[in-house]
C-alpha cells in the first residue's frame, strides 16, 4: 500500500510539473510547429496535392482493366452472337437440318422447291434455347500522344504541390510571429505590471506618510483623498494588466493547442533584423506564390494548346468466352490490338478562344508578380522607416520616464517639508505613469513592426 501511494504521488509529482513547466520561447516555437491545429490543416492540404500530382503523372502509364461479363438469354442475336464469341457456332445453328430435309425434292426439281427453301425460317436460328455467357476480359488502353495536355496537367499539379508547400510555410511563418510577438507583448507587460507595482508601493508609503502627518497637523484629509484617489487609479491599471496578461496566455494555449499557464519571457528587446531588401524579394513568400501562379497559368496555356494537336492513344486486351465461367479458356480465347487517332478539324473557334483567354491570364499574373514584388519592397521600406521613427521616439521616452521619476521623488521631498501640495505630488505621480504607458505602446509598435519586416522575409532573420 506504501508503494501505490509512493508511486501515485510521484505520478501526480511529475503531472505537477509538466503543468507548471515554463515554456521558453524556442520550446514553443518547437510546440507550436507540432500541436498548431492550422498547421496541421496545411500540412494535410499538402498531402492532398500530392496525391493529386501523382494522380496526374499516372495517366501517363494508361490504365489495365478486367471486365467479367455474365449473361443469360434467348435473344436470338444474343445467342448467337455468345456461341461466336466463345468460338463455339456450328450449321445447326442456322438451321441447316430443315435445309437439309429439302435437299431431295430441291435436287429432283420438283416444281416450288427452292421457293420454299428460301422461304424456311430456321427454327434453331430464330428461337434459340436459353444461354448463359461467360466472358473475361483484360483490356489494357495508353495514350501515346495527347498534344502535350497530360504533360502540362502534370506541370499544373507540380505547381500546386509547390503552391500548397509555400501556404504551409506561409500558415508556419504567421503563427511563429503571433507567437514570437505574444511573447514579446508578455515581456512589456510583465515590466508595466513591475513598474506599476512599485509606483503602488510608493503610493502606499505616501498614503502612510500622510496618515502620520494628518495627525500631528502637517496635512489635510484632502491630501489623504487624493492619495486614496490615484491609489484606486493605479489599482485599476494593474488589474486591467492582469486582465490582459490572462488573455495572452488564452492566445498562446490556442496558438500551441494545449494549457499554458506560464512562459520565461525573453529578456532583451527585439533586435533590428540586418536582412537587405534584396534578401527580403528573394524569400518572401508571397513573391514565390506569384511566381508559382505564373508557373500554373503557363500549364494552363498549354492544355489549351494541346487542343490543335491530334490525339492518339493504343491498346490490347485478351478475352476468353463460354457457357460456363472460364470454360476451355486456352480453347475459346481470342486477342484485339489496335489505335486510334482523333483530331479536331473545326469547332467553331472555341479552341482559339481559350486559348486566347488562357495567354490574356498568363499576362495578368505576370502583372501581379511584378505587381507583388513591388509592393513587398514598398512595404519593407515603409516598416524601416517605422522602426528607426520608434527608435527615435523610444530613446526620448526613457529619459523623459528617467527625469519624471526624478522628479516625482523630488516633489515628494517637498510635499515632506511642506514645500509643494499633495496636488503636485500626485500631477508628477500621473505624468510618471503616463510616460510607462506610452513607452510600453511605442515598445509594441516596435516589435511589431519588426516582426512584420521579419515575417516578409520568410523568417529568415529572427
Amino acid at each position: 500500500m506504501h508503494k501505490i501511494v509512493s508511486i501515485l504521488s510521484l505520478v501526480l509529482l511529475l503531472n505537477a510539473s509538466q503543468l507548471s513547466a515554463s515554456l521558453t520561447l524556442e520550446e514553443a516555437i518547437d510546440k507550436l510547429k507540432i500541436n498548431n491545429l492550422e498547421i496541421k490543416t496545411a500540412n494535410l492540404d499538402l498531402k492532398v496535392a500530392q496525391e493529386d500530382e501523382t494522380t496526374a503523372s499516372g495517366n501517363h502509364w494508361g490504365k489495365l482493366n478486367f471486365i467479367q461479363d455474365v449473361a443469360r438469354s434467348n435473344d436470338a442475336g444474343n445467342v448467337f452472337g455468345f456461341k461466336l464469341t466463345s468460338r463455339e457456332a456450328s450449321f445447326s445453328d442456322f438451321g441447316f437440318d430443315e435445309f437439309l430435309e429439302q435437299m431431295p425434292a430441291l435436287i429432283g426439281g420438283v416444281p416450288g422447291a427452292s421457293e420454299k427453301v428460301l422461304a424456311t425460317q430456321p427454327d434453331k436460328l430464330n428461337y434459340p434455347d436459353d444461354r448463359n455467357f461467360f466472358q473475361s476480359k483484360l483490356k489494357y488502353e495508353v495514350p501515346l500522344f495527347t498534344g502535350f495536355q497530360i504533360s502540362s496537367y502534370s506541370d499544373i499539379m507540380e505547381a500546386m504541390t509547390k503552391m500548397k508547400t509555400l501556404e504551409k510555410e506561409q500558415v508556419i511563418n504567421e503563427k511563429i510571429y503571433e507567437l514570437r510577438k505574444s511573447y514579446y507583448d508578455m515581456a512589456l507587460l510583465k515590466s508595466s505590471i513591475e513598474n506599476l507595482t512599485t509606483i503602488l508601493e510608493n503610493i502606499l508609503t505616501l498614503e502612510e506618510m500622510t496618515k502620520s502627518m494628518i495627525e500631528v497637523g502637517y496635512a489635510k484629509k484632502v491630501d489623504l483623498l487624493e492619495v486614496k484617489a490615484k491609489k484606486g487609479n493605479v489599482e485599476r491599471l494593474l488589474v486591467q494588466m492582469h486582465a490582459n496578461e490572462k488573455l495572452l496566455y488564452h492566445y498562446i494555449s490556442f496558438l500551441l493547442n494545449e494549457k499554458t499557464t506560464e512562459i520565461i519571457v525573453p529578456e532583451s528587446d527585439v533586435v533590428m533584423p540586418s536582412v537587405t531588401t534584396e534578401d527580403i524579394l528573394l524569400h518572401n513568400l508571397d513573391i514565390q506564390k506569384a511566381k508559382t501562379g505564373l508557373e500554373v497559368r503557363e500549364g494552363m496555356l498549354g492544355v489549351s494548346e494541346s487542343a490543335y494537336y491530334p490525339m492518339v492513344g493504343a491498346f490490347a486486351e485478351i478475352a476468353t468466352a463460354d457457357n460456363t465461367f472460364l470454360g476451355d479458356a486456352a480453347d475459346h480465347q481470342a486477342y484485339t490490338v489496335g489505335a486510334r487517332l482523333t483530331w479536331n478539324i473545326f469547332n467553331g473557334g472555341i479552341d482559339s478562344a481559350k486559348i486566347e483567354k488562357s495567354q490574356l491570364e498568363h499576362l495578368k499574373t505576370t502583372t501581379q508578380v511584378q505587381l507583388a514584388s513591388a509592393g513587398i519592397e514598398l512595404q519593407a521600406e515603409k516598416l524601416r522607416t517605422e522602426i528607426e521613427s520608434f527608435d527615435e521616439e523610444l530613446a526620448s521616452l526613457k529619459k523623459e520616464l528617467a527625469l519624471a521619476n526624478e522628479i516625482y521623488i523630488h516633489y515628494e521631498g517637498r510635499y515632506k517639508e511642506k514645500l509643494a501640495s499633495m496636488s503636485d505630488v500626485i500631477i508628477k505621480q500621473s505624468e510618471q505613469i503616463q510616460k510607462i504607458l506610452q513607452l510600453q505602446m511605442v515598445k509594441n509598435k516596435r516589435n511589431e513592426r519588426i516582426f512584420a519586416l521579419e515575417k516578409l522575409a520568410n523568417g529568415e532573420e529572427k
